[in-house]
């Protein structure tokens, strides 16, 4: 394989990996470090640093096309991401000292857990029961678009969801990963949120999340342009594509992807780690 070949199949892949994260809010990153690493051979920690690249592209592309059409929760985005970029600061910067391996293996089980709590059946829309008073006091209820017309909401376990966050941030800077369905799962099973907010909210914070671990990697020499740059425009295609169908897509189709990709990646992450491979 020549080096156009590599970064067409490079970018083919990073583009579907791009649509995926943009449907489900998990980020390319769920995608792309398992196809990196095992299909293409790339060194591991590369793989991490193209990874959050791409995640940052992720999120400038779809987090765009969502916060013009009233679906992301700008003011819950911003206060969950103080947890999120303190702990990616944090992963980034232990990532070097924690096996890696072991962890991949736990959150691997993690995912699948989630994957069926994903599963659960539950109403689109957000039911009556009363907010969390500290989310009452910051002002983290909204609305979100549906046909008939703007569906009030309310936000619940703000405590929870914000030490979830930390968690969330920590994986992202030792995986490389985003993190995506731990943010997504806090706010759609502990927070109450609509699935459709949790995605989008989800996609808008993986960028701040992401680029908080990028630097670390960057100073450490392990972002290459030459990886970083097929795969960063191939996930931001996808990246929109997605953007546009998940406006239009049912809830319960939403939550099957959803679903299917974190019971992939939780594979992949418990056999890699078994492996020793990450």
């Amino acid at each position: 394989m020549n080096i156009l070949e590599f970064t067409l199949l490079v970018w083919l892949s990073s583009a579907t990996a791009g649509f995926l994260g943009a449907l489900t809010g998990l980020g390319g990153g769920v995608v792309l470090v398992p196809l990196l690493t095992i299909v293409f051979g790339v060194d591991i920690r590369y793989a991490i640093g193209a990874s959050l690249v791409s995640v940052i592209a992720t999120s400038s592309g779809a987090a765009s096309a969502y916060v013009k059409e009233g679906y992301t929760n700008l003011r819950l985005g911003m206060f969950l991401e103080v947890a999120t970029t303190f702990g990616a600061i944090t992963g980034a910067t232990i990532a070097a000292f924690v096996p890696t391996r072991i962890l991949a293996v736990v959150f691997g089980f993690v995912l699948l857990y989630s994957a069926y709590l994903s599963r659960q059946p539950r109403s689109e829309h957000a039911d009556d029961t009363p907010p969390d008073p500290l989310a009452t006091r910051l002002k983290l209820n909204s609305t979100y678009p549906t046909p008939e017309s703007e569906q009030p909401y309310n936000v619940r376990a703000v405590p929870v969801g914000f030490s979830l966050m930390f968690v969330a941030g920590v994986l992202s800077g030792l995986l490389g990963i985003g993190s995506g369905a731990l943010k997504v799962l806090a706010m759609d099973q502990f927070m109450r949120i609509p699935f459709k907010v949790s995605t989008t909210t989800s996609n808008f914070m993986i960028g701040v999340t992401a680029a908080a671990s990028a630097g670390v990697y960057l100073k450490r020499g392990y972002i290459d342009p030459g990886l970083a740059m097929p795969v960063m425009l191939g996930v931001l295609l996808g990246a929109l594509l997605g953007a546009r169908v998940l406006v239009k897509a049912r809830v319960d189709v939403l939550r099957n992807i959803f679903s299917i990709v974190i019971v992939l990646l939780a594979i992949q992450m418990i056999y890699n780690g078994f492996l020793g491979r990450i």
